[in-house]
């Protein structure tokens, strides 16, 4: 039976990857990245390891569910013909699509041992830079789901995958329904690296940030 190991690059910097993740990626005798638009990649570079991405497959996709769908299939028809370490951006438990579809598909492909291996993920330092604690209640949400909800909810919210001025837009625009324009929040970008920056700012300026990418996330405190 071939083995297919999903492992995590970490939240931002090298040091946040597991040894347990790293070792495998070195020793992968085929090493494949969901993105190499990664911080932590800079250090699979320099120590030489040999990977292949689907970064190209980003250009040519629909829509994101079409997209991870095909990596998902990918990945296991792959699989069947030998080891694949798979790496995903932070950890492969928290807010990674393909992996979940991973999971659901691996039933078809039973010569294929499917290995999701926990990793730190972004929750995690942002508990530690914000100085929450998560037993008190908080609600993890893609930026899409923002405009599905109905009312504020009871609990503080993290809102990831706010790559673009576009999406950033929308969720101020949703958020102000339910919280007001005035409203702080907190705006976290490049979480866990030396240019690490949290600005507190009302929602009414969330799409006028000057540094809104794929690390950007927003922390919005629970109404007291």
């Amino acid at each position: 039976m071939a083995n297919l190991t999903v492992v995590g690059l970490g939240p931002g910097r090298a040091g946040l990857i597991t040894r347990e993740a790293w070792q495998l990626m070195q020793g992968a005798e085929r090493l494949i990245l969901r993105t190499k638009i990664h911080p932590t990649v800079a250090a699979l570079d320099e120590a030489g390891m040999a990977y292949e991405t689907f970064d190209s497959w980003y250009e040519s996709a629909e829509d994101f569910a079409q997209l991870y769908q095909s990596i998902a299939d990918k990945l296991l028809q792959e699989a069947e013909r030998g080891d694949i370490v798979y790496a995903v951006p932070g950890s492969p438990l928290v807010a990674e699509r393909t992996v979940v579809l991973l999971r659901e598909l691996a039933p078809q492909h039973p010569e294929v041992g499917l290995t999701i291996l926990p990793g730190m993920s972004f929750v995690e330092v942002m508990y530690t830079t914000l100085g929450i604690d998560p037993v008190e209640g908080l609600t993890i949400l893609d930026a899409g789901d923002a405009q599905i909800l109905s009312a504020a909810p009871a609990l503080s919210l993290i809102i990831t995958q706010i790559w673009n001025r576009g999406i950033a837009s929308d969720t101020k625009l949703a958020l102000m329904e339910l919280y007001g324009d005035e409203y702080e929040v907190v705006y976290v970008h490049n979480l866990a690296m030396p240019d690490e920056s949290l600005r507190r700012i009302p929602l009414y300026e969330l799409d006028r940030q000057h540094d809104i990418d794929y690390l950007t996330t927003l922390y919005v405190p629970r109404k007291g």
